[in-house]
């Protein structure tokens, strides 16, 4: 059964991205129907200082879950940069931050969700209040707070 195979075959290839993507250019996963992560994706790369390579992944909770991410902060991209997972809208600043300062104990940074007005999630002026978010063997600490602000949200 060649169909069969091909769902186990997927997987390894992921497998073998994954496990060498850290020490490759940057490498994004994403779902091929989202289009903020693109958008995200563009904002983030003076961070990198590289191209990335992007994976349209069918199967992100892998992604996910092979990379540690909690639940609580998953969001619909995930980023392998640096020897870190950046999980969603994190800004690029503090992607720059974390890959300049290497805290101990962390893995990576998130932005659980898609808050409005992050990067890649614009939408006029209007941002919702987020919180950029370490996880890793220290536990998870808040790392930059943005607040909202802007008017009203238009439909």
């Amino acid at each position: 059964m060649p169909s069969a195979r091909r769902p186990i075959f997927a997987l390894a290839a992921l497998s073998a991205i994954i496990g060498t993507a850290h020490a490759a250019n940057p490498v994004m996963f994403r779902d091929a129907g989202c289009g903020c992560c693109l958008k995200w994706l563009e904002q983030a790369k003076a961070s990198f200082g590289q191209k990335a390579v992007v994976v349209n992944s069918p199967d992100m909770n892998a992604v996910k879950d092979k990379q540690g991410v909690p639940q609580a902060l998953r969001s619909c991209h995930t980023v392998l940069v640096g020897g870190y997972v950046i999980e969603g809208h994190v800004p690029a600043k503090d992607i720059a931050r974390l890959l300049r300062e290497k805290p101990k104990g962390v893995k990576g940074l998130a932005v659980g969700g898609m808050p409005m007005g992050s990067p890649g999630m614009e939408h006029g002026d209007h941002r919702e209040a987020y919180k950029v978010m370490t996880f890793g063997p220290a536990g998870q600490r808040v790392y930059a707070s943005y607040a909202a602000s802007g008017g009203a949200h238009a439909h």
